[in-house]
């Protein structure tokens, strides 16, 4: 649906002070509250490769060895260049199990 080589999440992320400084890591912007001074920066999804309207797509991400995604396929950063340089928009995708 989308490619976007340097994608940030609209969701989750940090609060960051002005001085570039992150004052609380892993937050949900739909869940939590900004601490006063901070503004929120969304988590780096390099290389992401929307997969649907809902926001969940392939990117490259911490692979850590057990389910931790909030829906999307995590890569290497090898893996998911790779992807990325090969799928135009529109290809079709098919996920099993």
């Amino acid at each position: 649906m989308e490619k976007d080589p340097d994608h940030r999440s609209s969701i989750y992320g940090d609060f960051v002070d002005g001085s570039g400084r992150t004052v609380r890591a892993g937050i949900s912007a739909k869940i939590d509250s900004a601490p006063s001074g901070t503004h929120y920066v969304g988590a780096s999804m390099r290389w992401f490769m929307r997969l649907t309207g809902e926001g969940v797509g392939m990117h490259v991400g911490i692979l850590p060895g057990y389910p931790a995604s909030h829906g999307c396929i995590r890569m290497s950063s090898d893996g998911a260049k790779l992807f990325y340089d090969t799928v135009r928009v529109g290809t079709p995708v098919k996920v099993g199990d």
